[in-house]
C-alpha cells in the first residue's frame, strides 16, 4: 500500500524542481501546488508530477468512446455510507474530503441523482482545494429537482439537467436542460454516457447517490471506481453499491484495485475494463 506524504516547498527546494517561490517548470516532472499538477492533467504531452500522479494517471486514459466515468464512494470498514435514518455527515475526514474535493477539479463534470440532490441540497463546488468548479449534472427523470437547489446556483460553471421526454422540469435560468429517452421512467447508464460525450465532456465524476452509481456498475458504464474507506465501524446502514443478488461468488465482477493510505483512510483505486458496445470485460 502505498503513503502519500504532504510535500512542502522547503523539501522540493532540495530537490532544485521548485524555486523559493514555489514556481516550477512545466518541462521538470514534478509540480508544487495542486493547481500546477491540474494544469498538468490536462496536457497529456506533460508527465504528471508526484505526489498524486500514481492516483490520478489513470484516469487521463480515456474510454473507447473518448469519455472516463469514475465513481466515489466514501464508506466506512463495513462498507456503509449512511446509518439507517440517512446520516452521513461526515464518514470521511479531512483527507477522504479534501481527495473528493481533488477529484472534482480535475473532472469536467460531476454528475448525481435527484435523491441526492433533494437529501443533501450540496454545492458541487471545489472549495477544499484550488481548482475550478466543475459543470454540474442532476439527473432527474421526473422534474424533482426544486429550483431552490443550491447546485443550480449561477457561479459560471455549466449546470445541466438529464431528464426523462415526457417530463416538463421547471425551467431556470441558464440551466441546460437534456430530454433522454426513459423507458419506466429510468434513463438508460448508455444513454446518459452518450450524452455526456455529446456534450464535449471527456472525464464525469459520479458522485452519490448509491442507486446512481450501482446503475452505472450493472450497465458496465462505469469506468473506475475510487472507494474511501473511513477508519469506524456503523454495524448497519445504507450500502454504496447495491446489486442483483448472484448464487455464486464465481459470477462476481473482478476488478483491477490497487490501495493508497490518505491520512488515517484508506483509498482503494478500483478500474473496469469498457469494450467496445459497452460491456465490461473481468479482468484478474
Amino acid at each position: 500500500m502505498q503513503q502519500l506524504k504532504a510535500v512542502g516547498v522547503q523539501q522540493l527546494e532540495s530537490t532544485g524542481l521548485v524555486n523559493s517561490t514555489g514556481e516550477a517548470s512545466l518541462s521538470r516532472p514534478f509540480a508544487p501546488s495542486w493547481p500546477g499538477f491540474v494544469d498538468r492533467f490536462r496536457d497529456p504531452s506533460l508527465p504528471l508530477p508526484e505526489p498524486w500522479a500514481a492516483i490520478f494517471e489513470p484516469l487521463r486514459t480515456p474510454g473507447p468512446d473518448g469519455l472516463t466515468i469514475v465513481g466515489q464512494i466514501g464508506q466506512s470498514v463495513d462498507g456503509r455510507i449512511a446509518t439507517e435514518s440517512g446520516d452521513s455527515h461526515y464518514i470521511n475526514q479531512a483527507a477522504g474530503l479534501e481527495h473528493l474535493h481533488r477529484l472534482r477539479s480535475l473532472c469536467d463534470a460531476v454528475l448525481i441523482g435527484v435523491g441526492t440532490a433533494v437529501a443533501d441540497d450540496p454545492q458541487l463546488t471545489v472549495r477544499r482545494v484550488e481548482g475550478r468548479n466543475p459543470a454540474r449534472i442532476v439527473l432527474d427523470p421526473n422534474g424533482r429537482l426544486p429550483l431552490s437547489a443550491k447546485l443550480l446556483g449561477d457561479d459560471g460553471a455549466r449546470r445541466i439537467v438529464l431528464t426523462a421526454q415526457s417530463a416538463h422540469p421547471a425551467g431556470s435560468k441558464g440551466v441546460e436542460a437534456i430530454a433522454l429517452p426513459a423507458p419506466g421512467g429510468q434513463i438508460a447508464p448508455s444513454a446518459i454516457r452518450s450524452a455526456l460525450r455529446r456534450c464535449g465532456f471527456r472525464l464525469v465524476l459520479i458522485e452519490g447517490g448509491a442507486v446512481t452509481l450501482s446503475r452505472f456498475l450493472q450497465a458496465n458504464c462505469l469506468d473506475r471506481l475510487h472507494v474511501l474507506v473511513a477508519p469506524l465501524i456503523l454495524g448497519s446502514g445504507r450500502p454504496g453499491v447495491v446489486l442483483p443478488p448472484i448464487a455464486r461468488v464465481a459470477e462476481a465482477r473482478r476488478v483491477t484495485m490497487r490501495a493508497f493510505t490518505l491520512g488515517n483512510e484508506v483509498l482503494l483505486d478500483c478500474g473496469f475494463q469498457i469494450l467496445e458496445g459497452g460491456t465490461a470485460k473481468n479482468s484478474m
